[in-house]
């Protein structure tokens, strides 16, 4: 069976290529974020999020997938795979990538519009170590598949770059 992005709950494919990227990406509709308890009373604003910055990180994350999707337009898989977190490439072998995304992508057809609809920023996520995690949600249209949502997910990586971590379509 051909590794598959797009992501269903009540069928999964089960190939070993579906099963790493899907155990990679499981963690995107599940942005559950905890609140950090404020230091007193007193000091609740300090403890939240300026939502200035807030703002800013989003925009950065849903540039930085934006990109990554242009990559995949572009039919540049080794670039895309490179653009990666470092997360994404141990999850997702370099051969299973590359083997399985230009299958999974030809049935689409060449990208007809897409419109950044949603971006939010946590600090945690499902199954993975506390950071910086934006998740963009995308309005897709390919000349062969109307009505696609895509969702990449972005960390912000330790030399402060934005990578994506997950992406899955529905």
């Amino acid at each position: 069976m051909p590794f598959r992005l797009e992501f269903n709950r009540r069928r999964i494919a089960s190939s070993t290529a579906a099963a790493a990227l899907l155990a990679l990406l499981a963690c995107a509709p599940a942005m559950a974020q905890t609140a950090a308890p404020a230091a007193t009373p007193a000091a609740p604003a300090a403890s939240a999020p300026d939502s200035r910055e807030t703002a800013e990180k989003e925009a950065a994350g849903q540039l930085a997938a934006q990109g990554w999707l242009l990559l995949l337009d572009r039919q540049n898989w080794g670039g895309a795979w490179d653009a990666a977190s470092q997360v994404f490439r141990t999850m997702v072998p370099i051969d299973a990538w590359m083997g399985a995304i230009p299958k999974d992508r030809a049935p689409l057809g060449p990208l007809v519009t897409r419109t950044p609809t949603t971006a939010v920023y946590k600090t945690t996520l499902q199954g993975r170590p506390d950071g910086e995690y934006v998740t963009a949600v995308f309005a897709t249209e390919y000349t062969n598949k109307k009505g696609l949502e895509e969702v990449v997910t972005t960390v912000r990586e330790p030399d402060g770059r934005w990578r994506v971590t997950g992406y899955f379509t529905r």
